[in-house]
């Protein structure tokens, strides 16, 4: 869906930029040259026989409405021209700095709820040619705790969002619901139940920290361990899988994703690595929830 409103507002930028070009350096030229042809017209053919008869403020204006025809362009001139630039300071906008996403499912809750309207720093991993998203300069990785919009590895038509679990060269281990890396045990601290109304159930609340951003994650605790994996997607070869959960050894160039709420999030447990190639930008905001103003502002 974001590559092709991308796609299509590429589109319209190219076919509006190049008739706001031919209007700069051909037709506006042309047109000034109508304009001042109508004028010394008037002027030359009807100018002093309105003036003595219906006196200057009636030839202003007849000869005003001359020229305004002489000026007038075609409509899709007029309209390249007048939405050119917005489409330039919007496709700009959304290629190198932020761009806009709601949220459609619950996978990253508590942090993030249906119906969140967010902002994506787009230069944060590096700036990208558009459409082709190829990196020509590179700021930084990403890292564990950064949540991240990225390209669903099995259908790149499809902006998915998770938190960063693991980087390359990591073991991440979900085993018995807790949460390994590198053989380290990531703690986590009870906060109590969560109620979540679009699934009226409860679960349980923790904090958790993971590159020292703390975050809260959701666990329900009576679900089963056991993962179901996709048949297949690359680098399979690196996961394990058994009835406690799944293990998994982050190939290079690929990122472990996973959502806050653990229980009801398909993410790299199911489908596998996330390419870098397939990198969107770092969510950082919430600019609008129109269910919940409170929810605008920064998160974690």
């Amino acid at each position: 869906m974001s590559l092709n409103f991308a796609l299509i507002l590429f589109v319209l930028l190219i076919v509006t930029g190049i008739v706001w070009s031919l209007d700069r350096w051909s037709l506006r030229p042309a047109r000034q040259a109508r304009m001042n042809a109508a004028a010394a017209d008037f002027d030359r053919q009807q100018g002093d026989a309105i003036r003595a008869s219906s006196g200057q403020a009636e030839a202003a204006r007849r000869r005003q409405e001359a020229v305004d025809r002489a000026a007038k362009m075609p409509w899709w001139v007029e309209y390249s021209v007048s939405f050119f630039p917005v489409i330039l300071f919007v496709f700009a906008l959304r290629s190198f700095v932020v761009e806009p996403f709601r949220i459609p499912s619950g996978s990253m809750m508590p942090t993030l709820q249906i119906g969140d309207l967010i902002l994506v720093n787009k230069f944060s991993y590096g700036i990208r040619l558009p459409i082709i998203d190829k990196k020509i300069i590179p700021v930084s990785d990403p890292k564990r705790g950064d949540v991240m919009v990225f390209r669903y590895p099995a259908d790149p038509q499809v902006d998915y969002i998770k938190r960063v679990v693991g980087v390359p060269g990591d073991e991440v281990a979900y085993l018995n619901k807790r949460l390994t890396i590198n053989g380290q045990v990531v703690p986590t601290v009870s906060k109590g139940e969560y109620f979540d109304p679009d699934r009226v159930s409860y679960a349980g609340l923790f904090g958790e920290t993971l590159g020292g951003v703390p975050h809260e994650i959701l666990i329900e605790e009576r679900r089963p361990a056991e993962i179901e994996p996709f048949p297949s997607f690359p680098n399979k070869d690196q996961c394990t899988y058994s009835r406690e959960g799944v293990r998994c050894k982050v190939p290079a160039g690929s990122y472990f994703m996973m959502g806050d709420n653990r229980d009801n999030s398909a993410d790299s447990r199911y489908w596998g690595f996330v390419p870098e190639a397939n990198i969107v930008g770092k969510a950082f905001f919430v600019w609008m929830n129109f269910g919940d103003l409170k929810r605008i502002g920064r998160f974690h």
